[in-house]
């Protein structure tokens, strides 16, 4: 009867195939440590054949080890050339990652925009802000017209910015008209059927 990998037992790490597994699980069964210390020697060559570029240095070479130790489940007993790793550290998890806990108020323009509006209302008023802020709402146009298709209005951004400087920066928007953004559809490379 053929048995296939899906009833076989799952792979530690499929990366390197049920071969290597296999002599893996043979390695554990020898009695004779020399002849375990060999036969690990082996699996870290025929793993580094599969890898080339785990035999360039020294810590490539480690993680070999390493991997060897996770395949036998951490109970091989040979001499190990190196330390290799734990199961208690393995399991470990990493710390939790500290995200800013603010919240963004309109997520379509990104933190980037809220923080450079902020800047620019610290600004002293005079042509380089102006051109600053000019520059923003176009920025924020077209981000709004990626978005929203049928919302990206120069009284809506304008709107959105007196809101994210809290007041600071107001446009009129009969006296600044910003540019028509567009979003084209992607090009695709399908060429259409003659009929």
């Amino acid at each position: 009867m053929l048995r296939y990998n899906t009833q076989l037992e799952r792979l530690v790490l499929p990366e390197y195939g049920r071969n290597v597994q296999q002599m893996v699980d043979h390695c554990l069964a020898i009695t004779d440590r020399e002849e375990r210390n060999r036969c690990a020697r082996t699996i870290i060559a025929a793993m580094s054949t599969l890898f080339p570029e785990m035999r360039e240095t020294e810590a490539s070479r480690h993680k070999l080890w390493d991997h060897l130790a996770v395949m036998s489940g951490f109970k091989l007993d040979i001499d190990w050339p190196c330390e290799v790793i734990s199961s208690d550290r393995l399991a470990q998890k990493p710390e939790k990652v500290p995200y800013p806990a603010s919240n963004m108020r309109l997520r379509q323009y990104g933190r980037g925009i809220e923080q450079m509006i902020a800047r620019a209302a610290a600004m002293e008023p005079g042509a380089e802000r102006d051109e600053l802020v000019i520059m923003l709402a176009s920025q924020m146009k077209k981000q709004l017209a990626a978005t929203s298709h049928d919302g990206a209005t120069d009284a809506r951004v304008f709107r959105d910015m007196a809101d994210y400087s809290h007041g600071e920066i107001r446009l009129d928007p009969e006296q600044v008209h910003l540019h028509d953004f567009q979003i084209v559809a992607p090009v695709t490379n399908k060429r259409k059927r003659k009929k």
